[in-house]
């Protein structure tokens, strides 16, 4: 695939923990000013420059933030010098951050550029020409400003809040406009402004089947604007009873008929028509201006997986461990939340053992897949290994038996998944928890089972080595 060109926009994503961690410590109740710093990674995409927060370093009051000589309080040189350090080590951007009174309007003070313009060329400096720069908050707003190698400076529009309940800060509130009348329906419960949200979406689903194609349907109905689509598989005949708007003729029976030679059937799935395209062809019919990218082609490919680092949240229906490792990876690397979701039907000594449907939102820095043993390092090697050698590892050798597969219960998952990032985009979650929870539905007992994911500081996905590194570190590569 070509270079993609990078938009010179700027923004802030920092986690939902994160920003109880930062809120808390500049606004604790006592009306003063406060101060902190941001370390974080960088993001380059053609939507944008992301400025991912890695480390959130409160300044002590009397401490560390200080009476000032020219402007109120200013953080003393040692703290500023820690922190630069620290930045330049691990090739991080710098931020300064301290707050101001009022609640949805802010902005720098004189004094406070004019403290920009005498550091901020030092410290770039320092930082071997990585990004430094400066937000100031009030209780519901925030401004920005940064400072960039070639010697310009750049606003920074706004501050992503990506956690369970997500919000948007912007330096003053934004007007939204006046929800199409397609979506009024909808829009009485997210207003004009949560239907805005969805039409500046961009959202990718990865697996285009029983679950997927409902999912990407479902998108373009409730006024997504972009849609990012994935998957390198055709249609067969097995798959008509559960992919949304497949046609017989997508499938080629004539040609895939379990009757016909073997040659001829392998031309018929070659001359399928791919899952992308079929979904593709039901958002468009279900939105007039959903903009659809279609990849028929493997997410784990590195191409392919760089296109999903600038997306807004990623439906993980592809029950592959390799594509879990990656999307698990990009939603703690990119702080991109994600959705995994899934149904399945155990079957033992053909008898029926459990039925469930699953969705697993998670959001960056807590529901991590491989924390909670959801990317079984067996699976990944069978993934990674030959075909051959896959089918003498097989337990079952005829690899054209199926796993049990209903579109109800599909129907199920994938309609708990986009209620969850509905509720989360639209801030209609509950306020005073930012922790994710998985559900699971198993209709032969009725039940609903959730289960809050645990979390590793060690781990190689959300620990250290990678969260918020952006570009910083590659992607996980197969195993």
């Amino acid at each position: 695939m070509d270079e993609r060109t990078v938009n010179d926009s700027w923004s802030v994503v920092i986690t939902g923990e994160q920003w109880a961690a930062l809120h808390g410590h500049l606004f604790p109740g006592d009306g003063g000013e406060h101060g902190l710093v941001l370390r974080c990674g960088i993001a380059r995409s053609p939507r944008g420059i992301r400025l991912l927060v890695r480390d959130v370093v409160p300044a002590t009051d009397g401490v560390d933030y200080v009476e000032g000589s020219r402007g109120y309080r200013k953080l003393t040189a040692e703290f500023v010098a820690d922190n630069i350090d620290v930045c330049a080590q691990e090739k991080l951007a710098y931020i300064a951050v301290h707050n101001h009174g009022g609640r949805d309007r802010v902005g720098f003070s004189g004094t406070d550029m004019a403290s920009h313009e005498r550091g901020y060329p030092a410290l770039l400096d320092i930082n071997d020409g990585v990004p430094v720069g400066a937000l100031v908050f009030a209780n519901n707003a925030v401004a920005g400003d940064i400072w960039t190698s070639d010697g310009k400076r750049r606003t920074i529009t706004n501050l992503w809040v990506a956690g369970r309940s997500q919000r948007t800060l912007t330096p003053e509130p934004v007007s939204a406009k006046v929800a199409d009348p397609t979506y009024d329906r909808q829009a009485r419960i997210f207003g004009d402004r949560g239907q805005a949200i969805l039409a500046g979406s961009k959202v990718a689903v990865v697996g285009l089947g029983g679950i997927g194609s409902l999912i990407s349907e479902y998108l373009a109905r409730l006024g997504v604007g972009e849609l990012l689509l994935i998957d390198p598989d055709r249609l067969d005949p097995t798959n008509l009873p559960r992919v949304v708007g497949a046609r017989r003729s997508d499938a080629m029976p004539l040609l895939q008929n379990d009757a016909r030679p073997r040659w001829m059937q392998r031309l018929g799935a070659r001359l399928a028509t791919s899952k992308v395209k079929i979904a593709a062809r039901v958002a468009r019919q279900a939105s007039r201006s959903v903009r659809i990218s279609t990849v028929p082609r493997s997410v784990v490919e590195a191409d392919v997986a760089a296109l999903l680092t600038d997306c807004d949240h990623i439906f993980l229906a592809a029950d592959s461990a390799l594509a879990r490792r990656l999307i698990n990876s990009i939603t703690h690397q990119y702080l991109i939340p994600n959705t995994q979701v899934g149904s399945k039907v155990t079957v033992i000594d053909r008898q029926v053992a459990d039925i469930f449907s699953v969705s697993r939102m998670s959001s960056p820095g807590s529901g991590c897949l491989q924390c909670n043993g959801l990317i079984p390092a067996w699976k990944l090697t069978e993934e990674a290994t030959s075909d051959i050698q896959r089918r003498r590892q097989r337990y079952v050798e005829d690899e054209d038996i199926h796993a049990p597969s209903v579109i109800t219960l599909n129907a199920v998952a994938a309609s708990r998944a986009v209620d969850d990032w509905l509720m989360a985009i639209g801030g209609l979650t509950e306020t005073e928890t930012t922790a994710d929870h998985w559900v699971e539905y198993h209709p032969l007992t009725d039940e609903v089972v959730e289960h809050e994911p645990a979390k590793s500081p060690e781990c190689r996905h959300c620990g250290a080595s990678r969260f918020a590194r952006g570009d910083g570190v590659p992607l996980l590569a197969k195993p």
